[in-house]
């Protein structure tokens, strides 16, 4: 039977329990053990009431009393990060280095409980964007700990993402979309054309034209781009660390996409290998593998150069603020306004859930919504003057 006792931490009041589960080898008797962490009472006992059912039925998993989360996660990485791409395995070591080691790496993984992983989630929401990423990788480590006979639970399992206040609230002026209306992009381009390099206009253009992500823009050669057929293929992505630059190809088949371009595209690509060439000339063909956006040595542009150059225009003429990615939701909500299906925009965008498509349609740009009142208003003002033909026909009353 366990017993319950409540002590205090600098986070308040906590639970703890103590009961007999493990088998000590020499004298053949259980063992006493003690978790700790539980907020309340209640969870302590739901706790040990799943311990004891587990020592009854014998389903029972010693958990090991001194292993850590880091050491887990350690030997969890080092097990799947062979087959990570370069770009996953330096999201997921600082993913882990700056937000989930510090609350997790140095407890054992015995001592963590439920209540303490909704704790962590309820900061970390608080302070970053990417919490959904967070809860997925921590409970990728807890899992993998039960595979191991490290844990026999998930404390993971049933922790709730808290809702940030701004989510309840309407965004009536509009201040925080992440995309531009029409308008707002036929000024920022013109900013750009006058203000920027022929290059970095051009990459603007493309951002916002196509829809790619910056990474894909910035991997752009000469040999994807069909002049003739007016066509951009996207099949590989920029890569940046420590040690330099390196194409990778697209994480997806979806990614791995030809996308159509217009004659402004077309001819923005056209001045702008002109201008590379500097006089020389060479053959429009497939052997150009030149990268489109480099520096003077034809080195790649660094991944945060166009986040910089985007927010110096920002900020210099005071126009509503958006990210690069912001310029890749400003292309989707366009196609939507322009009547393409959400499948048409998920293939053009390159999603492979239609769930990601789905989001970007929520946030579509305020014309477009004004369309659809619109149509609406007109399609009842029909139906009245159908209805009243019906009442009344020649002057006489049907």
């Amino acid at each position: 039977m366990a017993s319950f006792q409540k002590y205090m931490t600098k986070d308040g009041p906590r639970w703890l329990y103590k009961y007999y589960g493990e088998i000590n080898p020499n004298t053949g008797k259980k063992k006493p053990s003690t978790k700790r962490g539980f907020k309340t009472k209640k969870e302590a006992q739901l706790d040990a009431a799943q311990i004891e059912k587990e020592v009854a039925e014998g389903s029972f998993v010693t958990q090991d009393k001194t292993t850590i989360f880091q050491q887990v996660y350690e030997q969890w990485y080092e097990t799947n990060s062979p087959n990570f791409k370069p770009s996953t395995k330096k999201a997921v070591l600082s993913k882990f280095k700056r937000q989930l080691l510090p609350h997790f790496g140095a407890i054992k993984m015995r001592d963590i409980t439920r209540s303490y992983c909704q704790d962590v989630i309820n900061k970390m929401a608080k302070e970053i964007k990417t919490i959904d990423n967070m809860k997925m990788y921590a409970n990728q480590i807890f899992e993998y700990a039960i595979r191991m006979d490290i844990r026999t639970t998930n404390p993971m399992k049933g922790v709730v993402i808290p809702m940030k206040e701004n989510d309840h609230l309407a965004d009536e002026d509009g201040m925080n979309r992440n995309f531009w209306e029409k308008h707002e992009i036929k000024k920022f381009l013109g900013l750009a054309k006058t203000e920027c390099s022929q290059r970095d206009h051009l990459m603007f253009h493309l951002l916002i034209y196509t829809g790619a992500r910056k990474g894909e823009i910035l991997a752009l050669r000469w040999n994807d781009i069909d002049f003739r057929n007016k066509q951009l293929s996207l099949n590989k992505t920029l890569f940046q660390d420590k040690t330099g630059f390196m194409s990778l190809t697209s994480k997806t088949a979806a990614s791995r996409r030809i996308l159509s371009l217009d004659d402004t595209s077309i001819g923005l690509l056209r001045k702008r290998r002109s201008e590379q060439n500097r006089g020389t000339v060479t053959p429009i063909g497939t052997k150009d593998d030149r990268l489109i956006f480099a520096r003077e040595d034809e080195t790649p542009i660094r991944l945060a150069y166009p986040n910089d150059k985007l927010a110096e225009i920002i900020r210099l003429h005071k126009l509503h603020p958006v990210t690069v990615h912001g310029l890749r939701h400003t292309h989707a909500s366009l196609l939507f306004e322009a009547g393409a299906s959400i499948k048409e925009v998920q293939e053009r965008l390159g999603h492979s859930d239609i769930k990601m498509t789905m989001n970007i349609y929520t946030h579509v740009t305020k014309s477009a919504k004004e369309k659809t009142a619109d149509r609406f208003e007109k399609f009842m003002e029909l139906d009245e003057q159908i209805t009243a033909s019906d009442v009344v026909t020649n002057g006489q009353e049907i």
